[in-house]
């Protein structure tokens, strides 16, 4: 696996700022714009957001769905809904894992060059930091082991504490 972490880069800042082909949304289920990642995104997209999502009909738990990126720097935005974190018993690493998959799936199909995630579900949604990033490494790492596109993947940590648990995980992987 040496390969894949050179495939994956890691950057502490705002998302909404990322000029990459799509950035990911850790939205909710009703795609209309909520706090954290999901706000920033829908502010920064601006109103035509709210109306795109809306035609989407929602989205579940481990699924994502595709919207144009409108006033953003990225052209597309890939919308995902991660878990709720309860105990850690209630599926919610698969689902966690199965959001990573789906954003990638959208990216491949789409044959986006550079895809750029926050950490889904470690916001008001509770995940513990060190875990999700964990997974979302590990689920990047094997798509990108089998698939050319993305060719690159962005890590966006909004805090230091992120983007601390995203560095130590992508050493580990070196």
């Amino acid at each position: 696996m040496p390969s894949e972490p050179r495939r994956i880069s890691l950057l502490q800042g705002d998302i909404t700022k990322i000029q990459v082909d799509a950035i990911v949304n850790a939205a909710n289920s009703s795609l209309l714009g909520g706090g954290g990642v999901d706000g920033a995104i829908h502010r920064a997209a601006g109103p035509e957001l709210v109306h795109a999502c809306r035609l989407l009909g929602g989205c579940k738990t481990g699924q994502a769905k595709l919207t144009p990126g409108f006033r953003l720097p990225a052209p597309w935005i890939i919308h995902t809904v991660g878990p709720v974190y309860r105990d850690g018993m209630q599926g919610e690493a698969q689902q966690l894992a199965a959001c990573y998959r789906a954003c990638l799936s959208i990216a491949a199909e789409r044959n986006f060059q550079s895809l750029a995630f926050p950490a889904i579900s470690c916001g008001i949604y509770g995940y513990p930091i060190l875990e999700a990033c964990s997974i979302a490494i590990r689920e990047i790492s094997q798509f990108l082991a089998t698939n050319a596109s993305p060719a690159t993947v962005v890590l966006v940590a909004f805090d230091s504490q992120v983007h601390q648990a995203f560095s130590q995980i992508l050493q580990d992987l070196d």
